[in-house]
C-alpha cells in the first residue's frame, strides 16, 4: 500500500509502497476513503509525543470501509462504513468497563501509538468496542472531519463544559477543533466569543454563529474584553489551541463559579502551564480536561448531523491527495489556514 511515513522528527514525509496490514484478532482493517490532518499529527512530526515511534506513519481523523476481520470480531463485517475515535480503549481495564474506553489504562491510538492513516489502509484493534458505524447520509470526508475536531469539541461543550442556552461560550483557537466548538455551542443554543489571531479563521467563526470575533493581535487584554462583553464573564470558556497565554486567558475570562475545559495539547514549552489558581479558588472555577470521546457516545452527535442541526463537511475548506497533505502537515505550524484539511485522494 502507499504510506506516508517519516524516519525522522521534522524530517522529510514521504509516500511510499509499504507492507499492507493485517487485522488483530479482535481488530479489522480499514481501506482509508478520507483522513483529516490535524494539529495533534503536527505535534507528533516534530516529536512532541513520546508514544511516536520511528519510522512513523501520522493520521487518526479517518472514515471508509471494513477490508478485512479479524476472528473474534462480533459486531462489524466487510464493507462496513465506520469511523473511530482517536483514542481507542482495550475493552477490559476499569476506564473501559466504567464506560470511559477514551482514557483507556492501555489506549491505542492510530497515527500515535502506531502506523496511522495516512495511508490507503491501516488496521485498528478492539474493533468490537471502538468502531461506529457511519449512516449512509454521511460522506467520507465530512465523516472524517469528527475524528478529532468534532468529537473532542462535541464531550468538551456539551458533557464537560455543560453548556445551556443563552449562556456565554468563549472559544479561546479557531482551528479545527475551536470552529467544531463554535458550531456545536451555536447547536446547544449559546452565545459565543471566538477569538483568534487569524481573520480567516475569525470569519468562519462568524459564520458558524460567532455573536463576537476578538483579535488578540488588535485587542491587549482578552480575558478583560471578554468580562466587559459578556458583563461579567463565560460562563464557559474553552482553550482549544493549547498555550500558555490561551489557557490563562480562558481561565480568567470566566465569570465567577464557570467552567474551563483544556481541549489544545499541551505540549513542548507549554507542557507545565501557569494557572492562576487564586481567582481559581476565589471564583469557585471548575477546570476540566477534554480527551476525544467514547465511541458509545457518538449518537448524540450524530442526531444533531442527521437532522441538519450540524454540519461538519461545512468546515472542511480544502481537499487533498495524499501526497499533497503530507507536505501541507510540514506547514501547519505556519499559520494562515483556516477550518479543516481532508486527504480523499490515495
Amino acid at each position: 500500500m502507499k504510506a506516508a511515513v517519516f524516519h525522522e522528527y521534522q524530517g522529510p514525509i514521504e509516500v511510499v509502497r509499504v507492507d499492507d496490514p493485517t487485522p488483530p484478532r479482535d481488530g479489522v482493517v480499514v481501506a482509508v476513503r478520507a483522513n483529516g490532518i490535524c494539529r495533534s499529527d503536527w505535534h507528533g512530526w516534530v516529536g512532541h509525543d513520546s508514544d511516536v515511534k520511528l519510522p512513523h506513519v501520522p493520521g487518526h481523523e479517518l472514515a471508509g470501509e471494513i477490508v478485512a476481520i479479524g476472528p473474534e470480531v462480533r459486531r462489524f463485517k466487510v464493507d462496513d462504513r465506520v469511523t473511530v475515535p482517536f483514542a481507542m480503549g482495550c475493552g477490559s481495564c476499569r476506564c473501559c468497563q466504567q464506560g470511559d474506553p477514551h482514557i483507556c489504562d492501555a489506549y491505542f491510538q492510530p497515527g500515535f501509538t502506531a502506523w496511522g492513516s495516512f495511508a490507503e489502509f491501516v488496521a485498528l484493534p478492539h474493533a468490537d468496542v471502538n468502531l461506529v458505524a457511519l449512516p449512509d447520509s454521511l460522506n467520507f470526508v465530512a465523516a472524517a472531519s469528527l475524528g478529532c475536531r468534532f468529537v473532542t469539541a462535541f464531550r468538551a461543550v456539551v458533557a464537560q463544559g455543560q453548556a445551556k442556552p443563552g449562556q456565554w461560550v468563549a472559544v479561546h483557537g479557531c482551528g479545527g477543533v475551536g470552529l467544531a466548538a463554535v458550531m456545536i455551542a451555536r447547536a446547544t443554543g449559546t452565545r459565543i466569543v471566538a477569538i483568534d489571531p487569524n481573520p480567516a479563521a475569525l470569519d468562519l467563526a462568524r459564520n458558524f454563529g460567532a455573536s463576537a470575533c476578538l483579535n488578540p493581535r488588535e485587542i491587549s487584554d482578552i480575558p478583560q474584553a471578554i468580562q466587559d462583553l459578556t458583563q461579567g464573564g463565560a460562563d464557559l470558556s474553552i482553550d482549544a489551541l493549547g498555550s500558555s497565554t490561551t489557557c490563562r486567558n480562558s481561565v480568567l475570562s470566566l465569570r465567577k463559579r464557570g467552567r474551563h475545559v483544556q481541549v489544545g495539547l499541551m505540549l513542548g514549552e507549554h507542557r507545565e502551564a501557569p494557572i492562576p489558581m487564586a481567582r481559581v479558588i476565589a471564583w469557585e472555577l471548575d477546570i476540566l480536561g477534554s480527551h476525544g470521546m467514547q465511541a458509545h457516545a457518538y449518537p448524540g452527535l450524530l442526531s444533531l448531523i442527521e437532522n441538519g442541526t450540524l454540519n461538519p463537511g461545512a468546515l472542511v475548506t480544502q481537499t487533498v491527495s495524499l501526497e499533497e497533505g503530507a507536505q501541507f502537515l510540514q506547514r501547519m505550524n505556519s499559520g494562515g489556514f483556516a477550518g479543516v484539511t481532508v486527504i480523499d485522494r490515495f
